[in-house]
């Protein structure tokens, strides 16, 4: 039986979720009030409570599982060829409509941007083609679309280029809107962890919160601090210090927090870095720390 490394051995055994620092009562206040500062001074703010703030890639990639393998190895390595004259002219602006009423004009591109978007070299490549099984990209029709994407307000359908290439059941898709007019992913507080994954409205005043938990951690209880434009929430976890053995598992955890006025139309904040929070959602902006898909 081959034996792990002793040092490799530790690290799997002791370590113990997502390592939350226990605070006090004042520490977290004194916290939310820096958090809200912290959002109100923000310049992603207004793009996020009012804007179009995209939260994934501006490339719709075909899926996969019915796409040849060849196509993903030429993704990467930016293989494309235009073998057909993309429509001319710059589209009329589009309307942007969120489930909450909400509204938003935007100026959209045209179909030779939106291609050079869809096919800038990526900052990284799998190995440079031509290589086995990597071949061009070949775009033979070019069309106006319409496509679901996630944002800072919900989902939202937004105008698209789609691209279809040669050989490929579906097209690639490129959001149409200019990046000019999107907003950014909030940056986050420090270097704080985020803390609380999402949250359900469960009533007027009544949060759910999703967290991540260690096998060894104790759960203390939910905290929140309330401002007239922002609900700041945290889940109080902590390492269990009798335990010395612990796998390297998180859990998922459920709470629930009592807010003292409707929650209406603010801002959900995690405490522990400061960006906001997505209802009912597995997008999570501290992992868009270094990622801004405006630059995809």
């Amino acid at each position: 039986m081959r034996l792990l490394p002793i040092a490799l051995l530790v690290v799997l055994v002791t370590a113990c979720g997502p390592g939350h620092a226990p605070v006090t009562d004042d520490e977290f206040a004194a916290r939310a009030r820096e958090v809200v500062e912290h959002w109100r001074g923000s310049a992603e703010r207004e793009a996020w409570v009012s804007g179009f703030v995209p939260l994934r890639n501006l490339t719709l990639e075909p899926d996969w599982r019915r796409t040849p393998r060849w196509v993903g190895r030429s993704a990467i390595n930016s293989v494309w060829r235009l073998e057909t004259e993309p429509p001319s002219g710059t589209p009329a602006p589009a309307r942007l409509r969120w489930a909450d009423g909400g509204s938003l004009e935007v100026p959209v591109l045209t179909a030779e941007a939106a291609y050079a978007g869809l096919s800038k070299p990526k900052s990284f490549a799998d190995e440079k083609c031509p290589a086995e099984g990597c071949r061009p990209l070949s775009v033979v029709a070019v069309a106006r679309g319409e496509a679901t994407v996630p944002s800072s307000r919900g989902e939202v359908r937004v105008p698209t280029w789609d691209f279809t290439v040669r050989g490929v059941p579906e097209p690639f898709r490129r959001v149409a809107v200019d990046p000019a007019a999107m907003g950014g992913p909030p940056r986050p507080l420090d270097d704080g962890i985020q803390e609380v994954d999402t949250y359900e409205a469960s009533a007027p005043t009544e949060l759910r919160l999703s967290y991540l938990h260690g096998d060894c951690d104790t759960t203390y209880g939910s905290r929140v601090h309330e401002t007239p434009e922002a609900v700041v929430v945290d889940v109080d976890v902590r390492d269990d210090d009798d335990v010395r053995i612990c796998p390297d598992v998180n859990r998922a955890g459920r709470i629930d927090v009592t807010l003292h006025e409707p929650l209406g139309r603010r801002v959900v904040l995690d405490s522990g870095s400061g960006v906001p929070l997505l209802p009912e959602s597995n997008v999570r902006l501290i992992e868009f720390r270094n990622y801004d898909p405006r630059r995809s």
